[in-house]
């Protein structure tokens, strides 16, 4: 039975990657329970900053199997200009930060 669901880079992995997502939400869950219980200002940043860690593992774990698997697809196709491009606009824009 054929299915219409394309297949991405992440997609072996998708359960652990949407265990992880759900793990950082529970984070910024209980950054918003201290900002709340007014707790102190040092310990809400290291928790911001234990967070922003966690979605850089996500991004450059999206970011390999984007590599190993569109890339690679996209440069059989004779794509790999465009999908250079792409990769390395989405790597500028994460590299970007206030």
């Amino acid at each position: 039975m054929a299915t219409d669901t394309p297949t991405r880079g992440y997609t072996a992995t998708k359960d652990q990657l949407q265990t992880r997502l759900r793990r950082i939400e529970g984070q910024v869950r209980g950054i918003e329970r201290m900002v709340e219980d007014d707790r102190y200002c040092i310990d809400i940043l290291t928790q911001i900053s234990a967070i922003q860690a966690a979605l850089d593992k996500v991004a450059l774990g999206l970011l390999d199997g984007h590599v190993r698997h569109c890339v690679a697809e996209g440069a059989e196709e004779g794509k790999s200009d465009l999908m250079s491009t792409e990769l390395m606009a989405a790597v500028g824009r994460l590299m970007r930060r206030g």
